[in-house]
């Protein structure tokens, strides 16, 4: 039960990370693009789901390697 329980918290983690990750690169290619409005906000919806499910899979892969996920 306990091993279940780390796994969750680790995912959920990965999950509050990837999002952070993934907010914070779509405002700052919106930003850089000097994009506003609602092509801003497309703009940064779609590259901020992309970094954010790109960096919750590579924490969940780096995870399992190092052992902390099954």
């Amino acid at each position: 039960m306990a091993n279940s329980t780390g796994s969750i918290v680790f995912s959920i983690l990965g999950i509050l990370v990837g999002g952070l990750a993934g907010g914070l690169a779509g405002w700052s290619t919106i930003a850089f693009l000097g994009l506003s409005g609602t092509g801003g906000a497309l703009v940064a919806a779609i590259i901020g789901m992309v970094v954010a499910t790109a960096v919750w899979i590579g924490l969940t892969v780096l995870l399992r390697a190092l052992g902390f996920l099954r």
